[in-house]
């Protein structure tokens, strides 16, 4: 028993289907939510009960805290799964729904503070010795001062968008005389992704192996990692194909790699599914590695994960919510 008798999935398409499929499994009454652009769509028929959303565009109706909550306490709901994207690392609403009585899918808001935003993830690794890139915030806007940061860190380098994810705000910068316009681009298409135009620079790392290491955490300490994912060959920053175990990391390097996350996520407490990344650097005689971020969410990816090791991680998403432990 999970503790979760009627869930909510805050959430549409294929991740909401993923979801509905293993609460079934588990005896739990889901309840889904659609708007109305979404009404014949399968997670609609496949829940045990559909709530429609006012509103004809994503903000009025799943980005919407308040008619998501309020469809929640009308179907008697006990527990709300965010699925990924949408509201899923947005810590207003994980707090919102803790606020409201209601069993959150996913990790503390305050996990999801630290650990979500990639500055802050990036300072807090840091400090316990987990390394990353060189890199500092652009918190001027003196191109002067975003000059003598970059020469600090080095060319080549990144801009990358502090709130950004899927590749989106994010330019390559080759030498000094393409800075001033990629900060400015990087930003633009921040603030109209995600609300933020905050970029921060980061020294890029040509052609590195990409790897994520899937990590499990219950509420009674325990955290646990089911290895690691290679997404290295992506298109535009955006991964095209996902394999487990990775083929480019010797057993000591994928050891550390997997030390490292799973103390970070004990650093701050951390329950329920997230992945950290890492860039690796595998052409010298001694593996590099470092950093990236974290994303506290169920990823799109994490069938790989299941495929290996023989679990459903939708499944103890719901149990550690529910407050069953690891061990």
């Amino acid at each position: 028993m999970t503790g979760i008798h009627t869930l909510l999935i805050a959430n549409r398409g294929e991740i909401a289907r993923r979801i509905i499929r293993t609460a079934r499994e588990m005896g739990i009454r889901t309840v889904a939510v659609y708007a109305d652009a979404d009404r014949t769509a399968p997670h609609v028929r496949e829940a045990d009960v559909a709530v429609p959303l006012r509103g004809d565009t994503v903000a009025d109706t799943y980005l919407d805290v308040t008619q998501l909550l309020d469809a929640a306490a009308w179907q008697g709901a006990d527990a709300v799964h965010p699925g990924y994207g949408f509201l899923a690392e947005r810590a207003p609403f994980a707090r919102a729904v803790v606020d409201a009585g209601l069993q959150w899918v996913g990790p503390p808001p305050e996990a999801i503070t630290t650990l979500g935003d990639k500055l802050r993830a990036r300072a807090l690794a840091a400090t316990i010795d987990i390394p990353v890139l060189p890199g500092a915030v652009l918190g001027t806007d003196h191109v002067d001062a975003w000059h003598s940061l970059a020469d600090e860190i080095g060319f080549p380098l990144m801009v990358k968008a502090a709130a950004g994810g899927g590749g989106r705000g994010m330019r390559v910068v080759d030498d000094a005389g393409a800075l001033a316009d990629a900060v400015a681009a990087a930003g633009r298409e921040a603030l109209a992704a995600f609300g933020d135009a905050t970029v921060y620079l980061e020294r890029l790392v040509r052609a590195p192996r990409h790897v994520e290491v899937q990590i499990v955490a219950d509420r009674h300490g325990t955290v646990l990692h089911l290895g690691e994912r290679e997404c290295s060959i992506q298109r535009r920053h955006q991964k095209l194909i996902e394999e487990a175990p990775s083929p480019s990391l010797d057993d000591a390097t994928r050891a550390d790699i997997a030390a490292a996350a799973v103390r970070l996520a004990a650093e701050v407490g951390y329950e329920s599914l997230g992945t950290v990344e890492v860039l690796v650097d595998d052409r010298s005689a001694e593996p590099t590695w470092w950093f990236l971020e974290m994303n506290t969410r169920i990823q799109v990816e994490h069938p790989v994960t299941e495929a290996v090791y023989g679990v459903d991680l939708v499944r103890l998403q719901l149990e550690v919510a529910g407050g069953q432990a690891l061990r």
